[in-house]
């Protein structure tokens, strides 16, 4: 696919983003406190922890620990933000989460860092394609994956004042601003691109690529292809999907995750719930273990790209 160049205002990491949000977040309020699992410097929270000393509490490599210090901080008025790698956090430390903080309801924010398939080659004992799937099954947690530094933002402040549990989870990879809209809530997908052909439905940092492919498709086939940043994965919003299944005669859900048990698969288990007759894919991580290779080399690998999503597209809408 060849390039189609783009005006987006460009970005940092989301992690970065993130830390830069919560350094905010505490210069006004003391109970912010950062709990990490020997991840501070992979947090990027390094800036945190000379600034505000007191309000971070390091546990070491032991992330179910982290999750049941988190808990008992967030049940003592805290406004927590438990930090660890995502693969760690939601496998190794899914008895916590189900028992400490959702079953109990203590509002921790979980922030799953270097997530999917961030890691590259350090292979699948480091991926995360299995957290939608694992917290989507557990009652009482909101999930989201911000697509750029502006629904990061957003996510951690509004998870500031959650009063239920969060999990965002986020990469290492510099990522545009999508929008310039002002307009992120929790449980509200972001129309990024209008269209009327078909719609990409990505989320977290597979919602670039997809605009990619979308762009492409207009200025090379002329489809008018639109974009959705569904960043909420749980609660889905269903009202935007409604409208979406009205509208658009072909839907392809994009994800960093395992294409089981994701936002493919709820989304999909809404259409088919509600009638939608039209053509339907879903573009993940197969069931197999993840090839080697960096986070680009995988995303191309496996069609997670603008060549790959609109390949894939325009299969689907002929």
């Amino acid at each position: 696919m060849s390039q189609v160049k783009t005006t987006l205002k460009e970005g940092i990491p989301n992690l970065e983003a993130f830390s830069k949000s919560v350094q905010e977040l505490a210069e006004n309020d003391k109970d912010i406190i950062a709990v990490t699992s020997d991840s501070r410097g992979s947090g990027k929270l390094m800036p945190f922890a000379e600034k505000f000393p007191k309000q971070i509490v390091e546990v070491g490599i032991a992330e179910q620990s982290l999750v049941g210090v988190a808990a008992g901080l967030a049940s003592s008025g805290k406004k927590v933000f438990a930090v660890s790698p995502a693969c760690f956090l939601t496998a190794r430390s899914l008895e916590q989460i189900k028992n400490d903080i959702a079953y109990s309801n203590n509002p921790v924010n979980l922030i799953g860092i270097s997530a999917g398939v961030s890691y590259g080659a350090l292979g699948s004992t480091h991926h995360s394609l299995h957290d939608y799937a694992a917290l989507r099954a557990i009652n009482n947690i909101i999930v989201v994956a911000p697509a750029d530094n502006y629904e990061t933002d957003k996510a951690v402040k509004f998870a500031a004042e959650s009063p239920f549990p969060v999990y965002i989870r986020m990469g290492k990879k510099p990522m545009p601003y999508l929008s310039e809209k002002d307009d992120f809530e929790f449980g509200k997908g972001r129309v990024i691109k209008d269209g009327k052909d078909a719609v990409i439905v990505g989320t977290g940092e597979t919602v670039w690529p997809a605009l990619k492919a979308a762009q492409y498709l207009q200025k090379r086939a002329g489809l008018e292809v639109g974009v959705v940043s569904m960043h909420t994965v749980k609660p889905l919003d269903t009202n935007l999907l409604t409208e979406l299944a009205e509208k658009y005669p072909a839907i392809l859900t994009v994800e960093e995750h395992s294409v089981y048990g994701g936002l493919g698969e709820a989304c999909a288990a809404f259409f088919l719930e509600n009638g939608y007759n039209g053509r339907f894919k879903i573009i993940g991580i197969p069931d197999e273990y993840t090839v080697t290779g960096s986070q680009l080399e995988i995303f191309e690998h496996y069609g997670i790209s603008g060549s790959g999503i609109a390949s894939a597209l325009l299969k689907l809408i002929k």
